[in-house]
């Protein structure tokens, strides 16, 4: 009798690179919410985690991914900034019958750029391939993302496999799938990094000393920093045209990320004949801190989504 090698269905190793969707736990909200799906995974690194929370609802609904910030090198898909609520985030996007996806990517300490965006393209398409059961329209997805997310929301929107290639596009979980979106939501996200190479940081508190998020984020010798800059940058692919509509929404006063950062996008945006808006928060910091306006900022948000989702 001649021995055959364990398949995946005996033993379960190798893992498989994402798995599908566990029951969801329904609320006496009515809300469905799927917690903790993997989708992606990969020797190692940490599985890369999902929550899916699905507003009560007919049939499938549109879903948007929301993608945290943290510098790339910190954060956790269940907590938006100490500026918004999360029941104000959650509320908005669920009352407003659109499902909200909320994920983890890894952080640049685990691995460079493009790990970030391969992670946010392979959660696109893990929904996607697991939309009936998720009760999502597939063809129905948008980005939002603040601060580092809102950078990753844009390159998610901008870079596209028939264009750029499949570099950029990653090979984790879900291979088959299309990692397009139909709007992004980009909070005061970078997107010309060239353009503030070398620039300070403002003092943050703790111990260590916090790394420079840039440097950290495009990993390598300094030399090929600029070049991974530009790899890197919503605006290299902005030109390109064929980008889904835009909203940029930045604090005037932003010290981490200057407003300027979000000019530049929609500058090229507009240029190459895009759909964006952009709206200055005047008086506002990084994460709209000083502003009173992030009940207002969350509404436009949600209806700047549920208006490209639900056409």
């Amino acid at each position: 009798m001649t021995a055959t090698a364990p398949t995946q269905t005996d033993t379960g190793w190798p893992p498989p690179p994402f798995r599908a969707p566990t029951p969801a736990v329904t609320g006496t909200d009515g809300v469905r919410r799927f917690h903790g799906l993997s989708y992606a995974t990969s020797p190692g690194y940490r599985p890369r985690l999902l929550d899916v929370h699905v507003p009560p609802a007919d049939g499938p609904v549109p879903a948007v991914v929301w993608i945290h910030g943290g510098g790339w090198l910190e954060g956790d898909r269940r907590y938006p900034p100490p500026t918004v609520p999360a029941e104000l985030l959650h509320g908005a996007v669920l009352g407003a019958g659109l499902a909200l996806v909320g994920i983890d990517y890894r952080h640049s300490l685990e691995a460079p750029f493009p790990a970030q965006l391969h992670d946010v393209k392979a959660a696109i398409r893990y929904v996607r391939r697991h939309a009936a059961a998720l009760g999502i329209d597939g063809e129905r997805i948008g980005v939002w993302g603040e601060s580092a997310g809102g950078h990753l929301a844009a390159m998610a929107g901008l870079v596209r496999a028939d264009v750029h290639g499949t570099g950029l596009e990653g090979a984790e979980g879900v291979r088959e799938e299309d990692s397009g979106v139909l709007a992004v939501v980009d909070w005061y996200g970078v997107s010309d990094i060239e353009a503030i190479l070398g620039q300070p940081m403002p003092p943050l508190p703790g111990e260590p000393p916090y790394p420079n998020p840039i440097d950290t984020l495009l990993g390598g010798p300094e030399a090929e920093r600029p070049a991974r800059a530009r790899v890197a940058s919503p605006v290299t692919y902005a030109a390109d045209g064929g980008a889904p509509p835009f909203l940029l929404i930045h604090g005037r006063e932003d010290r981490v990320v200057p407003y300027s950062q979000s000019e530049a996008l929609a500058r090229v945006l507009t240029d190459a004949g895009g759909d964006v808006t952009l709206r200055p928060v005047e008086g506002a910091d990084h994460i709209f801190l000083g502003s009173a306006e992030v009940p207002a900022i969350v509404a436009h948000s949600v209806e700047f989504l549920r208006k490209h989702l639900s056409a």
